[in-house]
């Protein structure tokens, strides 16, 4: 009887070499889609004259989501015009990103989200976080105000 199991035993530096490897390829591909992405969806606003955007979000439990976007032309709320614009993204393992194409509402919905898991990944775990992006139109920037919620307890046990 002939036994044909492998005997050689995995090298766990090759598989965090791998890892690495694909994690700076991600990276690499995802900081570049994200300015493009940024001037795709300022393009767009810019074009409808919306002057400035709010988009409120919260996350707890291990869930979160974009609760509000608010666009303004100048004072006056308005609604986001119902076009198109194409977005692109980086996906694990992908050498090239996925081509989108999105609503300006729901590529402002994507743009607060990566904006989130770039600075901020595992916002909405636990206690979780919510805050608001502001997007100004003119200045094309993106200000974005975080707030974690977090447990806090402090014991004490004395004996005399």
């Amino acid at each position: 009887m002939t036994n044909t199991t492998d005997t050689t035993t995995a090298n766990p530096d090759n598989a965090n070499s791998e890892f690495e490897a694909q994690r700076a390829a991600f990276n690499r591909l995802d900081a570049e889609m994200r300015p493009r992405n940024k001037t795709a969806v300022f393009d767009a606003l810019a074009a409808a004259g919306i002057t400035h955007v709010i988009v409120s979000f919260d996350g707890e439990g291990d869930s979160g989501q974009i609760e509000n976007i608010e666009a303004k032309k100048g004072d006056d709320i308005v609604s986001l015009p119902g076009v198109e614009i194409e977005i692109r993204r980086a996906h694990w393992g992908m050498t090239e990103p996925e081509c989108l194409v999105l609503t300006l509402s729901d590529a402002v919905e994507q743009l607060a989200y990566d904006c989130l898991e770039q600075k901020h990944g595992g916002w909405e775990n636990n206690e979780g976080a919510y805050g608001e992006f502001a997007f100004d139109v003119a200045q094309r920037t993106v200000t974005l105000d975080f707030n974690w919620r977090f447990v806090s307890s402090e014991h004490s046990q004395d004996v005399y």
